[in-house]
């Protein structure tokens, strides 16, 4: 399931180093090259609640394996594309793929584990979905460099197809097709009760909410949309009246499935969901966090590579430290002291605020960093994911099992909303800022860099202060 989980994740950012080969091989145009990147976050960030409430109908494991089947093909054709308008349709179908498949992983962890065992395999998811955006980028610079057989692009989507393929075969042996792993009911029944064991049986019961699931979608659309296309566009009026509309179809959905819960209905999200404790701030945080991981990729990717003229390959290898990082303290994080852990959130946004100043001040002047940069990198990686990982564990390790589709859809798309409004707005912001300074170069870029950090670690101290204020709250 992570494997699948890995693979997606790449999928997510390995076309960004890419898309320059990509858009002279096939000719694309500007904004066809933008939706060959946009178009898999569109169709992935719209159905991820569905493919959320797929799973709780038909069982986490049997989704699993059709989302992961249809984002396997989607690669393939990706990969064998012979224009630019195919690969844009590809590229949906590959999102939404990967939408059906992603929700079932945090919801088998949900049904399966409980307890100790339940926070650590949502550790590991957490080191997992964080560490894939980085690597992204460096299996993009790697496979586009390396050029294999002289395909240029096509093995960055090609890559999927074996790994999918394997994932296929093994999880048709392993994954369940009902609630969770193969003879683990038992252990759920005995440690969690038999209220719980039988949470999967019953979910799959809960009828499809239709107007909410159309609510939601065009919700999730129309904020989406110009998230990933206005900053191109130059945020035309349109862009700002579909994310004002996006705001109130939000509102109105959440009016609709309130007065479906109290009807005794089954709403597409359970509004107790938000209502458990901790998941309201974990939401805030989760934002907050992924906000500046998909700003902070996204500006540095467009300083090394436009500012200082680093290859495919340099560029990806950039994000290398920190997604190391990130993932060692991710898996270690729990071993730590008792008395570290309730500071470990606030203390992690606060390392992530100083980091990414850090490694603004090193690249200042248009220098390529030198050895400082490396300790600055080193500290994004803790903050982002002494920041992440135990927010996301912490409101996820005591949710039910009949709210894990819930639950677990909606962290998803928060993450995905959060890479999204990071890239537009920080991405939006280097660039006006390179504009006012005048001629593109190693200088100007390095300052506009430097604007967007400071704008980063700003959002950072927001998220620890927002996060101390809703606590007293």
């Amino acid at each position: 399931m992570l494997a699948a989980q890995f693979m997606a994740l790449l999928d997510v950012f390995i076309v960004n180093v890419a898309a320059p080969t990509i858009g002279s091989d096939l000719d694309a145009s500007g904004a066809d090259l933008q939706l060959v990147v946009a178009g898999y976050a569109i169709t992935y960030s719209v159905l991820l609640i569905t493919g959320a409430r797929l799973g709780d109908r038909f069982g986490p494991g049997r989704v699993h394996l059709v989302g992961l089947a249809l984002f396997t093909a989607a690669s393939l054709a990706c990969g064998l594309a012979q224009g630019s308008t195919e690969l844009i349709v590809f590229r949906l179908v590959q999102g939404a793929g990967s939408a059906v498949m992603i929700p079932q992983v945090l919801s088998l962890i949900q049904r399966t584990f409980s307890g100790e065992a339940r926070v650590r395999a949502l550790g590991v998811y957490a080191a997992v979905l964080a560490v894939g955006a980085a690597a992204g980028q460096v299996a993009g610079g790697v496979l586009v460099d390396a050029d294999l057989l002289g395909a240029g692009w096509r093995p960055v989507f090609l890559v999927n197809v074996p790994v999918g393929l394997v994932l296929l075969v093994v999880g048709g042996r392993v994954l369940p097709r009902g609630g969770g792993l193969p003879g683990h009911s038992a252990a759920i029944a005995g440690e969690v009760g038999e209220r719980e064991a039988g949470a999967a049986a019953r979910s799959r019961a809960r009828r499809m909410d239709w107007p909410g699931l159309v609510l939601l979608g065009a919700a999730v659309s129309l904020v989406t949309v110009p998230l990933v296309l206005g900053r191109e566009e130059d945020w035309p009026l349109w862009s700002w009246l579909s994310l004002a509309a996006g705001a109130l179809v939000f509102l109105l959905f959440w009016g609709a499935e309130s007065r479906l819960a109290r009807r005794g209905g089954d709403p597409l999200i359970a509004p107790r969901v938000l209502r458990h404790p901790g998941m309201a701030l974990a939401v805030l945080r989760v934002m907050a966090v992924m906000a500046v991981n998909g700003g902070f990729l996204f500006v540095l990717t467009l300083h090394v590579q436009g500012g200082l003229g680093f290859s495919a390959l340099r560029a990806g290898l950039t994000f290398a430290p920190t997604a190391v990082v990130f993932g060692a303290v991710g898996l270690t994080w729990r071993r730590w002291p008792a008395s570290w852990q309730r500071a470990l959130i606030p203390s992690g946004f606060a390392v992530l605020a100083l980091s990414v100043v850090a490694v603004g001040l090193v690249f200042r002047g248009g220098d390529d960093g030198g050895a400082w940069l490396y300790p600055a990198y080193a500290g994004v990686g803790v903050g982002l994911a002494l920041a992440f990982s135990p927010a996301l564990t912490g409101a996820l390790a005591a949710v039910l099992p009949e709210d894990a589709a819930d639950a677990g859809g909606l962290l998803a798309t928060v993450t995905q909303l959060g890479q999204l409004i990071g890239v537009a707005a920080f991405g939006t912001l280097f660039f006006n800022r390179l504009e006012s300074l005048g001629d593109p170069e190693a200088y100007t870029s390095a300052e506009a860099l430097l604007t967007c950090m400071f704008a980063l670690a700003t959002t950072a101290a927001l998220g620890a202060v927002s996060g101390l204020v809703l606590r007293r709250r």
